[in-house]
């Protein structure tokens, strides 16, 4: 079987640098090496409220992104996912072979339930299962990730082999695919957390963010104890989290810039870090601007991933459903 490979993201707001270096940035590669599917997950956003109209425009963002950061429709398909219903209809059947003590142990819905209480939403609780099925659906055999979600991509790979077990041979077990480096770009204020979009404005960098805002920000990020800039991340999470965007904005390896900045300070450090953001932006900026005037483009190349993920989703669904024996023959 050839090769497929499938991620995607929430349109929940701009992405960040951490979504950028974690994500996008390895998809304009992978496509290159493989058959590839990018989705915006836009069923996954609704596990928390949306407004109704911010979210379709953030759909539209969201694919405009995908464009700027080298996404290329000749070469993957770009879809919504709520735009083919069999991601729902297969999340549905595995998650009646998904076992309740399996969801319960997800870091995720451990995490926002802690915090949302009696507000949080069954979506959140069955989050997993749809996940699974984006995955799943189209015979995924590599899944870009990163380290927190390696969790829900082991439980794919858990549900894939029970379901053939159960019902005869009919998914492909993904692989994960995490870089070495990046793969979790942590809060410019804490690095101890992971970058989020939902974090304070000073804990992250969006790809909209202008020179003076990205300038600001990397001037006020924490750093550690001392003032060598050296690759630490046990003795100096800080300032590691910095070199490793410094490193996916520039090129250059850990020693590279340990050597760059020898006998510098911090200060030095973080001025050359925020020049070299506001270079590795300013082309997807530009891009940006371009693809958010043309919705009818944008539309187009939707229309074009939704039909191709459909004829791929229509004829695994189709083997899906006679194994499980729903319908009539």
């Amino acid at each position: 079987m050839k090769e497929l490979l499938f991620s995607g993201v929430q349109p929940t707001n701009v992405p960040h640098i951490g979504n950028y270096i974690g994500a996008l940035k390895q998809w304009a590669e992978l496509q290159h090496k493989h058959r590839s599917l990018f989705c915006i997950v836009d069923l996954h956003a609704i596990t928390v409220p949306q407004d109704p109209k911010k979210l379709r425009q953030n759909i539209l963002d969201t694919a405009a992104v995908y464009l700027a950061v080298g996404l290329d429709p000749k070469r993957c398909a770009i879809y919504v996912q709520s735009e083919v219903p069999e991601h729902v209809e297969l999340s549905w059947i595995l998650g009646t072979i998904m076992k309740i003590s399996e969801l319960e142990r997800m870091t995720q819905f451990k995490d926002k339930s802690k915090k949302r209480g009696e507000n949080v939403g069954v979506g959140l609780f069955t989050y997993p299962a749809l996940m699974a099925a984006d995955i799943l659906l189209y015979d995924t055999t590599l899944v870009p990730v990163g380290e927190d979600q390696m969790q829900h991509v082991e439980l794919a790979r858990t549900i894939a082999r029970r379901f053939n077990s159960n019902f005869g041979d009919t998914f492909t077990v993904p692989q994960p695919l995490i870089q070495k480096v990046g793969a979790r770009i942590m809060a410019l204020d804490d690095p101890k957390v992971k970058m989020s979009k939902s974090g304070a404005p000073v804990s992250f960098i969006s790809l909209t963010d202008e020179p003076d805002a990205i300038l600001k920000k990397i001037m006020r990020a924490v750093t550690d104890s001392g003032k060598d800039v050296v690759y630490d991340t046990v003795k100096q999470p800080a300032i590691s989290n910095l070199m490793t965007i410094y490193h996916h904005a520039t090129g250059k390896n850990m020693k590279e810039i340990e050597n760059e900045f020898t006998g510098k300070g911090y200060g030095d450090f973080k001025a050359a870090l925020a020049d070299a953001i506001i270079a590795m932006l300013a082309p997807i900026q530009t891009k940006l601007n371009e693809y958010k005037k043309d919705p009818t483009e944008l539309g187009r190349i939707l229309d074009a991933g939704r039909d191709a993920a459909s004829k791929l989703a229509g004829e695994k669904m189709k083997i899906v459903r006679e194994r499980v024996g729903l319908g009539r023959s």
